[in-house]
């Protein structure tokens, strides 16, 4: 996938917004103000093309022993975060897609239920 593709299926999410809010090179999407995905824009002009992504910590581990692209998440919780590195192959587009909504699954998961009943 492409940074357009990534953004376009991001934005597709229901009440997801966009924003640099670190700096203008980090885009950065929100579901209802909550971080689901980051996309560093000078890596993806650089060529390391990636996306960190929240992730289930048992999940987190699976992923990342079968693929060697799904490393612990740059710069973010290790635990909870993986870092999905797109340019180095090895990972379908709809694998790309199922992680992204289980990291929009997981941030909204996380939402008070109040939050929760507005999506």
């Amino acid at each position: 996938m492409n940074i357009e593709q990534i953004r376009t299926y991001c934005l597709s999410k229901k009440s997801t917004t966009e924003d640099f809010p670190f700096d203008e090179d980090t885009l950065v999407f929100k579901v209802l103000g909550k971080m689901f995905a980051l996309v560093s824009l000078k890596k993806w002009e650089s060529g390391e093309a990636g996306i960190n992504l929240k992730c289930d910590p048992d999940y987190a581990e699976e992923l990342r022993a079968e693929y060697n692209s799904i490393r612990p998440g740059f710069h973010m919780s290790k635990k909870h975060w993986n870092t999905l590195y797109l340019n180095e192959g090895g990972l379908a587009p709809s694998l790309v897609k199922e992680l992204i909504d289980h990291s929009y699954d997981m941030v909204v998961k996380g939402m008070p239920k109040k939050l929760r009943e507005t999506l």
